[in-house]
Parts: C-alpha cells; sequence; structure tokens
C-alpha cells in the first residue's frame, strides 16, 4: 500500500548521470548550481550525488530561468522569499496546534 503519493517525488536516489540525461544539462553545470547554492543534493555513502524528482524540477526552474536571463543570485533571492511564505503558510495553517 503506497503510503504518500508523492512521497517518490523527494526520495534522492537519482544519480547526476541520470539527472543528465533527463534534463539536458551537463553535470558541470548541476555542479555549478549546487556551488551557488541553488540546488542541494545528498551524498552516498560513497559520496556520489543524489537527487530526487523535486530536484529535478528544480533544476529545469534554475536553467530556464539562467535562458531567460536571470542571474543566480536572482533565482537564490527567489528560492529565499518562497521558503519564507511556504514556512508562513505552514505556521498559520497549523497555529492551533502550537497554541
Amino acid at each position: 500500500m503506497v503510503e504518500d503519493k508523492d512521497n517518490y517525488k523527494e526520495r534522492k536516489v537519482i544519480t547526476i548521470g541520470t539527472v543528465c540525461d533527463l534534463t539536458g544539462l551537463s553535470a558541470r553545470k548541476i555542479r555549478y548550481y549546487e556551488e551557488r547554492g541553488l540546488i542541494f543534493p545528498e551524498r552516498s555513502t560513497t559520496g556520489n550525488r543524489k537527487y530526487s524528482f523535486k530536484d529535478i524540477e528544480m533544476l529545469m526552474e534554475i536553467a530556464n530561468h539562467l535562458e531567460d536571463g536571470f542571474r543566480t543570485f536572482d533565482i537564490k533571492q527567489d528560492q529565499k522569499k518562497k521558503n519564507s511564505v511556504r514556512l508562513y503558510n505552514t505556521y498559520t495553517d497549523n497555529k492551533n496546534d502550537f497554541f
């Protein structure tokens, strides 16, 4: 029985080679996005990067923004805003649980 149908999107099991095949991005570009703090893969015990389907969606969004002329700094700021809104919404949705 499947507990959460979207849970698979968050599991970090995809290698960088497969991500390159799925996105058309080079491994170098993906590592650059990681260096800039735009994506956060997990590492296996052997040090290999592991990505989720959500990471792949994020990588495609990043690549599209860069093609549209955005800078990595702009994308990072946008991610911070989205995370702040998400945290606020989580807090207000669950506010009764805190009080």
